[in-house]
């Protein structure tokens, strides 16, 4: 066993208050949000029942940590409504409107612009290229 395999390997939770897992080796019945998501669950109001710890040279502490929820324990996703489908429908729009032209572009906005590409690149003008 490594070294980096003992550190995250904690099925009690005496180490880390809950039980702990290194990368992809946590037991079947655990998911992440993504994973319940992805099956068409949420947690639910249920509390983390574990987590999956890796290095990482990315984060402050070195470590990596997922929280897992017990698939057993898991709700269904609500449905959305027509309400939400439409907010979300504004909501997106709002993001691809350009706040400096007032257009609506085919994508959205990048936040790092706040505006559209054409205004924030212009084409540079006939007397610019001439001289």
């Amino acid at each position: 066993m490594s070294a980096a395999y003992g550190k995250c390997y904690d099925p009690t939770g005496a180490r880390h208050g809950i039980p702990t897992f290194p990368w992809r080796f946590a037991p079947e019945g655990y998911a992440t949000r993504r994973q319940l998501r992805a099956q068409g669950l949420r947690p639910g109001g249920q509390p983390v029942a574990a987590q999956v710890m890796r290095r990482s040279r990315h984060r402050t502490g070195g470590v990596s940590v997922a929280y897992l929820y017990r698939v057993d324990r898991a709700a269904p996703v609500r449905p959305m409504t027509a309400r939400k489908w439409g907010a979300l429908a504004l909501a997106m729009l709002a993001r691809r409107t350009c706040p400096g032209c007032g257009t609506v572009a085919d994508y959205c906005i990048p936040r790092s612009l706040g505006v559209c590409v054409t205004c924030a690149f212009p084409a540079p003008s006939e007397a610019v290229r001439s001289a």
